[in-house]
């Protein structure tokens, strides 16, 4: 639900402005509006470039420390500023990257003296120093003349790729039709032994780097809280308040929840300001702050993805909490699967920061409904549970095989109706949101696509069941089509002529009948991306007790076990990790498109941000 808001306005004296903004965010809980065409001045925009540096610091560092696999020292040498932090990282990264530089130039080396092998440059400096030229060349094998070898002294080294590589030893230079070559006046093996050094040398630097943002993020995250509260003061001193009467008085407007009013009123009565506190209504645009339940606190995630609700709508979450759950279960679709997922979050919920606990909370509520839906749909670790000895009422909830005279699958027509189903709820919530925001006579259209749609479907299913037969049936489609005709057709605006309404009524029509279809065959994406990932499952179920079976007679089948248990485990996370990013990203978009579309939520609204230090804001 979204918590009720006042509006409050009040006035300070320019010179108590500053004072009273200490108390304010002291306070935390008023949403203070920034004033529209409202610039920033230098000083607030260096602040912001600087929080976006040492963002990226923080990034980065935060990304060093998770590669670090060394131990960390418990407490960081000395007291360093933020300033000293930024240097030190800064200088240790150029020495990794001067490091980093002189490699490739070694490497470089390297390949050109492998062809030539091992030889000891102090030999050639001697025999040089005695008057005789020793000289490298390379050229092409064919073109290396064999009269070179008593003409010139040519020996050749090495023959690699198609060239031959060959000295000559002279008492003077000679020139040849070759490529004379420069070599490192280095041997090979002091340049591996140096390139072995310089990656140690790397190694250190980086493991030195890991170190020290273990060491010193703590400092970065301290400095960039002190940061973002004084860019949050500044940017409420600079935007949010109007300066009046030649900047004697400023004017200041926002909102409060209902549920603070009481400590506002408190603390604007000891300031001794002029202020206004009323209820706000649905034109205020006020800022959006949910309030749900446990079980739909954790889904408030997706809904401020897509979009707050306008403060004259109501809160989305709880009704597409069950849904959502619904959608990912199916996806994935195994009940092992989904186990495994509520284990991971129970574990990570307390390895983790408390502002990842409401993360942790949605997904052990979406392992729970995949553990019940794979359970259903007869999945667990690739396996089929109707093979294992169940008990008979367990045997009994499982589906499985057609649905009743037809050769559907009973999971792909379960997929159709739930599509159905959420279609119809999605056009109720729009019929019901646009009564209470504009009146019952102003969505008389609403309600006869409501009646059209949800009518036929309801009748159609008591036609089905049974329960009706066709006589009936055709008598409640021609009133069903009759009364929703006049809502969508002639009442779709009371304040237009009748030959608009019909115009825009069959525009309408256009748009559901091509919107309609397509939107319930996306629902199918649920089938057909759980039995994806069940046959993947048991495919690898599959291979593992193939390699188990043909080792079954060697060293008493432990070598088949164990290739069973690798290909199990690799198969079944790469399987599970598909499965949870489509049921994630598939469940998403039945959500956002699908439903919101047919609900018609906008997600224009605007989240209550409370002007408050930043450690009391998260």
């Amino acid at each position: 639900m979204i918590s009720k808001m006042n509006k409050l306005s009040f006035l300070i004296y320019h010179r108590e402005y500053e004072m009273f903004l200490e108390k304010l965010r002291d306070l935390g809980v008023v949403h203070v509006e920034k004033r529209q065409g409202a610039e920033m001045d230098a000083n607030l925009q260096a602040f912001m470039q600087k929080r976006t540096a040492y963002q990226s610091l923080l990034k980065n560092m935060t990304l060093a420390a998770a590669s670090f696999e060394g131990t960390a020292s418990l407490s960081p040498q000395g007291n360093m500023t933020i300033e000293q932090v930024v240097e030190g990282y800064e200088t240790q990264q150029e020495h990794i990257q001067a490091l980093n530089m002189q490699l490739p130039v070694l490497d470089k080396e390297i390949d050109a003296m492998e062809v030539w092998g091992e030889f000891d440059w102090q030999v050639i400096d001697r025999l040089q120093a005695n008057d005789w030229q020793i000289q490298f060349y390379c050229c092409p094998e064919k073109v290396f003349d064999e009269t070179w070898v008593d003409a010139y002294n040519a020996t050749i080294i090495n023959r690699k790729g198609g060239q031959s590589y060959f000295v000559t030893v002279n008492s003077a230079p000679v020139e040849l039709e070759a490529e004379v070559v420069r070599l490192p006046k280095r041997c090979l093996s002091e340049l591996n032994r140096d390139r072995e050094a310089l990656k140690a040398d790397i190694k250190k630097a980086n493991e030195n780097l890991d170190r020290f943002c273990i060491d010193y993020m703590p400092v970065v995250e301290k400095a960039l809280d002190a940061l973002e509260g004084d860019i949050n003061l500044m940017e409420v001193e600079q935007l949010g308040g109007e300066r009046m009467a030649d900047g004697s008085i400023v004017m200041m407007e926002g909102w409060v929840p209902v549920e603070n009013d009481a400590e506002v009123r408190k603390m604007l009565d000891e300031s001794g300001v002029y202020y206004e506190i009323r209820p706000a209504e649905k034109e205020d645009n006020a800022p959006i702050k949910l309030k749900n339940n446990w079980f739909s606190r954790s889904f408030e995630l997706l809904t401020k993805m897509y979009g707050m609700p306008d403060y004259g709508e109501f809160d989305p979450t709880p009704l597409l909490a069950p849904f959502y759950a619904l959608f990912f279960g199916m996806c994935v679709g195994d009940a092992g699967y989904g186990l495994l997922l509520v284990l991971l979050g129970l574990y990570l919920k307390k390895k983790l920061s408390g502002s990842m606990a409401g993360l942790m909370n949605l997904l052990i509520t979406l392992g729970v409904a995949t553990t019940i839906v794979g359970a259903l749909f007869n999945t667990f670790f690739g396996f089929t549970l109707t093979n294992f000895n169940l008990p008979e009422w367990m045997q009994s909830l499982i589906i499985t095989g057609d649905w009743e005279g037809t050769t559907y699958n009973k999971t792909m027509v379960i997929a159709l109706l739930v599509g159905m189903f959420h279609i119809c709820f999605a056009m109720t919530v729009k019929a019901i949101g646009s009564t209470v925001r504009y009146g019952f006579k102003n969505s008389l259209s609403d309600w006869g696509w409501w009646l059209l749609i949800g009518g036929s479907v309801v009748v159609a299913t008591l036609n089905y069941l049974g329960v009706i037969d066709m006589e009936v049936s055709k008598m409640a489609f021609i009133g069903i089509g009759v009364v929703s005709a006049i809502g969508i057709y002639l009442l779709n605006n009371l304040r237009r002529n009748v030959f608009v309404n019909v115009g825009a009524g069959l525009w309408d029509t256009y748009n559901m009948a091509t919107g309609l279809m397509g939107d319930l065959l996306s629902y199918l994406r649920l089938y057909a991306l759980g039995l994806a990932g069940g046959m993947l499952g048991g495919v690898f179920n599959d291979l593992g007790m193939q390699l188990r079976d043909s080792m079954g007679g060697f060293l008493f089948g432990v070598p088949g076990w164990i290739c069973f248990a690798l290909i199990f485990v690799a198969g079944h996370a790469l399987n599970i990790a598909l499965s949870c990013l489509s049921g994630y990203v598939h469940s998403i978009r039945l959500t956002f498109v699908e439903y919101f579309k047919n609900s018609g939520y906008d997600g224009k609204g605007m989240e209550y941000k409370p002007f408050s230090s930043h450690k009391k804001n998260d």
